[in-house]
């Protein structure tokens, strides 16, 4: 007897996983949002983020010196790798208009007593205006400048300490009398594909595996699938069969994109990965579990297949928002951090970019991996639960 009730819910788990690769296969839509979403959305954001870098940003200079010294100031901004200086406006008005215009991003002010007061020894005061609206051209804009404007401020001092006779490693101490060394560890260009791709990729897997999952839910509620697949004999399906079928599949689907992206995608790219292919592929198998049992569970609650997509048209922005990845987890209210961790994409991107890009191991990621294993526990019972109380239903 336990032999032939083993036998039966083999027979259910081949007939639930068979089914569901059938229903994928041969629904386009599903196919577009598993299997084809991931890369479609990987290669775009890729191309976007390709230059990783802003360079030549457009600035304008304002130069009422007209001097040696400030055309030597306006050589030198120009010669920098991320900001070029379009246009020397004869005006701040005219800066002004070019400003509002767009044209420009920011303005670099030279007065006109600049080399007078270089030159006598007095403190000269510089504007430099920068658009903060967009924080990549502010960053730019500004770093560069300043560190333009600094540079020859000190190469002004050196000069005018070799002249009054201070001997030259002397002078070169007084300019800067603390040394140090910046190092940009884990992103050494800066690149802002570098540091996102990796975190929308995760996000990408979890949108769309719960999109794919509640469309083929909602298709199986709305077409009576559930009740086509009870083995004769029987009146009602097992819920175990039901659950694991459907994760196989799913799960075998994600386990063949994943290491493309990974191993083709971001590397023709040009995205750094220090972190080894062996802890990315363990780290990812809670990860991927947790979506599916969660994708499961919320499919029982779909009548139609639209329904995953408008769930998801209003949990997506706040799911990014929770990662901490658009915004750093420290500037996010400790309740919505906290409650962030119930989505498997929070604790994900947290763990993944520690291996993808900081060359993490799986023990350095200790805890947002054991976090994953009981996120997928706890689905798997919700998933269980779900599809119990979806099987006792009649208009299944």
């Amino acid at each position: 007897m336990k032999m032939t009730r083993a036998k039966i819910k083999w027979s259910e788990y081949v007939s639930v996983l068979r089914n569901e690769y059938l229903y994928i296969f041969k629904d386009p839509g599903i196919i577009l949002i598993m299997m084809l979403a991931i890369f479609i959305y990987s290669i775009l954001y890729s191309f976007a983020y390709k230059n990783e870098v802003l360079l030549n940003v457009p600035i304008a200079v304002v130069d009422n010196s007209k001097s040696s010294m400030s055309r030597k100031l306006i050589s030198d901004l120009d010669a920098t790798p991320n900001i070029n200086v379009s246009y020397v406006s004869p005006s701040m008005d005219d800066a002004r208009e070019l400003f509002f215009s767009r044209d420009i991003n920011g303005i670099v002010y030279i007065p006109e007593d600049y080399e007078k007061n270089l030159l006598s020894g007095g403190n000269t005061i510089l504007g430099l205006y920068v658009d903060a609206s967009n924080f990549l051209m502010y960053r730019q804009v500004f770093e560069q400048a300043a560190k333009v404007l600094l540079t020859n401020g000190a190469e002004v001092e050196y000069v005018r300490l070799i002249s009054s006779g201070v001997a030259p490693g002397q002078a070169k101490t007084f300019i800067q009398p603390v040394a140090y060394q910046n190092n940009n560890l884990f992103n050494p260009y800066l690149g802002y594909g570098t540091f996102l791709m990796p975190a929308i990729l995760i996000m990408i897997i979890q949108q769309t595996l719960i999109i794919g999952i509640g469309m083929i839910g909602g298709t199986w509620r709305e077409f009576g699938t559930y009740r086509k697949l009870i083995p004769l004999g029987e009146k009602r399906l097992s819920t175990m069969p039901i659950v694991l079928g459907k994760s196989t599949a799913y799960l075998s689907i994600y386990a063949v994109t994943v290491p493309i992206i990974l191993g083709f995608i971001f590397p023709l790219f040009g995205f750094a990965q220090p972190g080894r292919a062996i802890d990315m592929i363990v780290f990812m198998f809670p990860y991927l579990l947790s979506i599916i049992f969660l994708g499961i569970a919320l499919s029982t609650l779909f009548r139609h297949r639209e329904n995953s997509i408008m769930f998801l048209l209003w949990t997506s922005i706040p799911m990014l928002l929770l990662t901490g990845a658009s915004i750093p987890k420290e500037g996010i209210p400790t309740w919505m951090y906290v409650f962030g961790k119930i989505f498997p994409s929070s604790t994900g991107v947290e763990g993944f970019l520690r291996i993808h890009t900081m060359g993490a191991t799986i023990m350095d990621v200790s805890r947002e991996f054991t976090w994953l294993w009981i996120l997928t526990g706890v689905y798997f019972v919700a998933a269980c639960v779900g599809m119990r109380v979806l099987l006792r239903r009649d208009d299944i």
